[in-house]
């Protein structure tokens, strides 16, 4: 289970630090990945939904504040 996790999250590291710039359409598709991911690792529907919502906000507001390129 831990391998499948660390693999589809490199997985969605890797195709996010190959970009030049970061879009919100690339943050929504590597968090549907990491959903997917969570939710087939037994985790508990709202917790990875509540986790998703979270993680998309901070990104689209740190991606808005300031110029963010994947290896920042």
């Amino acid at each position: 289970m831990f391998d499948s996790l660390t693999d589809k999250f490199s997985s969605v590291f890797r195709n996010l630090s190959g970009r030049g710039r970061i879009s919100e359409e690339n943050i929504r598709e590597s968090m549907r990945v990491v959903r997917t991911a969570l939710l087939e690792a037994d985790v508990n529907f709202k917790v990875v939904n509540d986790f998703i919502d979270h993680v998309i906000q901070k990104a689209i507001a740190s991606r808005s504040s300031r110029a963010c390129s994947p290896a920042s």
